[in-house]
């Protein structure tokens, strides 16, 4: 008898956390499934083709928001050319919705629904001893599915009772197959709160692995340097001690190249966890931060639990240390926000400054408190995976457009850290950051510049055509609300000329450009200072500036540079980059008169 587990993950870095898990679950048993991963770029045939010749007497299917629709296609194809092989499917994106599934696929054997590890073992040994014609549990027996019995007609037994943690089997103890990819570990599963967006607040128990368990875990991981290793805990420091007996344990056996990705809720961080957490490796860890609005009306609509004022506090205390790479999520699309508020939400959050700001839209989860919701709060969304929202009660589908104009904007000049010191620049002249990436997303729209692929030289060459456009002329009586008083004192061609230099500085930080704007200075003017200072030839750069920009610890500008008094020279160092976003050590250097070319 031959099993097959088949994931379809949406890159070739990401591994698949469940099918692992479950195979390890089966072998338990004496039962020895095969894996086969996929990702959503490659083509159907190449998919068909390797299970085709697998020759599996069963295949199950791991079912996410992000490869249903291609998993559908998938089993549909692959039923046609393998009639006889059973199919069934598990995860989130079928749990709750089985029997329709089974009706509109009736070639499904069944749906695997919940936690799957017992549930796939059973299922293994039931198969097992069909085919070794031995008796054993029926699928009448096992908990935790719908199936098809010998007649066709659709049956749901009952779902199974939650698992204690710690007896989850170890996925990884092959670990050769992960060593280019993200390791996904779960110390948790369960969520304390109750987000009506999300699953999680569907499963009200809230279980931990033990401790113990994690760390020898974990160790196997720091032994063999995995590169990342991202908790899929839902809120990781929700347990205070189990926190801090995990973090603790990381920093005392860091390897100098692991790195571990949490989803936290800040404002419940302690003063304990903070001072540990300042104490870390830069890159050790990161952490993902929900906020999701700071609307209080959306926030108690949305049955989440969040003291803003202390979430802002632990984000800016993180920060000092310069240490972790913090990320921040919003959502639009909620209730009770509309374009106005979610521009102030967006404001408040971005004014942190944080490594990255995401900007999601609401998805309408089949199963979860606001599917249900969905029509009391006038939710319109997308009938196929990922269900995003298109419009709501507060949210015409016409602010949708401009917030996914926002989203695009954001995420070119913001969250690729490619424009780290143009971005403060700007932080200078517009008093929304929200406005002034609708104003740039407009500009976009204006010239036919979005579903283009721009080089970073053209992204910045745009971004300049903006700030031009926007302060060159009369400043219209919007942009008059939104531009802070040293934008309409500043004289636009000495605006101008910064944000030509930042955006020089900006591409270079990243990379040594192997060519230049049409408004860079002519390299040749500073030989000198380039013979003196490039020692390690391409693996380093000197760029001439009039002005000198703030370096990573000034995350906010509170005023435009100011012109020096003579050049000023920037050492971009490619030896030597950010643990956290791998930028260039910068080095400022200028001539002395008397001295010939110091160091400063």
């Amino acid at each position: 008898m031959k099993i097959i587990l088949t994931a379809v993950n949406a890159k070739y870095i990401h591994s698949n956390l469940a099918v692992y898990t479950l195979q390890a679950s089966a072998e338990k048993a004496g039962v020895f499934p095969e894996i086969r991963e996929f990702t959503i770029n490659q083509s159907k045939d190449s998919m068909l083709r390797s299970l085709f010749l697998a020759r599996a007497d069963v295949v199950c299917v791991s079912c996410y928001i992000w490869n249903i629709s291609i998993v559908e296609d998938l089993i549909t194809e692959y039923h046609k050319i393998s009639p006889k092989t059973k199919i069934w499917l598990g995860g989130p994106e079928v749990s709750y919705h089985a029997e329709e599934m089974l009706e509109q696929y009736p070639f499904l054997a069944g749906i695997m629904k919940g936690e799957g590890e017992v549930t796939f073992r059973e299922i293994a040994v039931y198969y097992q001893n069909q085919g070794n014609g031995m008796e054993g549990k029926t699928l009448e027996e096992i908990h935790g599915i719908t199936y098809r019995d010998a007649d066709g007609a659709v049956k749901s037994n009952p779902w199974r009772p939650v698992m204690d943690l710690s007896e989850v089997d170890f996925p990884y103890a092959n670990l050769k197959k992960f060593e280019n990819r993200i390791i996904y570990y779960e110390s948790s599963r369960g969520c304390p709160f109750s987000c009506s967006y999300c699953l999680s607040s569907v499963e009200k128990q809230l279980r931990f692995r033990d401790a113990e368990l994690v760390k020898k875990e974990l160790q196997f991981f720091i032994d063999r340097e995995v590169p990342q290793v991202k908790f899929v805990d839902r809120t990781f420091n929700c347990n205070h001690a189990h926190a801090m007996e995990i973090w603790s344990y990381i920093k005392e056996h860091d390897n100098g190249i692991t790195n571990f990705h949490f989803e936290i809720s800040a404002d419940l961080l302690r003063e304990e966890e903070l001072a540990l957490i300042g104490t870390m490796r830069p890159g050790l860890i990161q952490l993902e931060i929900g906020v999701q609005s700071t609307n209080g009306a959306t926030i108690r609509e949305i049955h989440r639990t969040m003291q803003l004022e202390r979430l802002k506090e632990v984000v800016k205390e993180v920060q000092k240390h310069e240490n972790i790479h913090e990320h921040l999520d919003l959502i639009a699309g909620l209730p009770f926000e509309d374009y106005d508020t979610f521009a102030k939400s967006f404001d408040e959050i971005y004014e942190l400054r944080p490594n990255q700001l995401q900007l999601g839209f609401l998805k309408v989860l089949k199963g979860s408190y606001m599917y249900e919701h969905a029509k009391e709060y006038e939710i319109e969304y997308h009938s196929r995976p990922p269900y995003e929202v298109l419009k709501t009660k507060w949210l015409p589908y016409e602010d949708v457009l401009k917030i996914r104009q926002v989203e695009e904007m954001l995420e070119v000049y913001y969250n690729s850290g490619q424009f780290e010191i143009t971005m403060k620049v700007l932080g200078v002249l517009f008093k929304s950051a929200f406005f002034m990436f609708q104003e740039l997303g407009k500009y976009y729209e204006r010239n036919g510049y979005f579903g283009m692929s721009h080089a970073r030289i053209r992204r910045s060459e745009i971004l300049l055509e903006f700030i031009k456009e926007t302060f060159a002329g009369d400043i219209t009586a919007g942009e008059q609300r939104n531009i802070t008083e040293a934008g309409k004192k500043a004289d636009h061609l000495e605006i101008l000329d910064i944000i030509k230099e930042s955006l020089i500085f900006d591409l270079y930080y990243r990379e040594n450009c192997k060519s230049r704007p049409v408004w860079a200075k002519d390299l040749s003017v500073w030989k000198q200072v380039t013979r003196a200072y490039c020692k390690n030839g391409k693996q380093s750069h000197v760029e001439c500036f009039s002005y000198r920009f703030p370096d990573k610890g000034e995350r906010v500008l509170k005023e435009l540079p100011k012109r020096a008094g003579k050049p000023l020279y920037a050492l971009f160092d490619y030896t030597d980059r950010d643990p956290l976003d791998h930028q260039a050590k910068v080095t400022w250097i200028m001539e002395d008169e008397d001295a010939g070319l110091c160091s400063h």
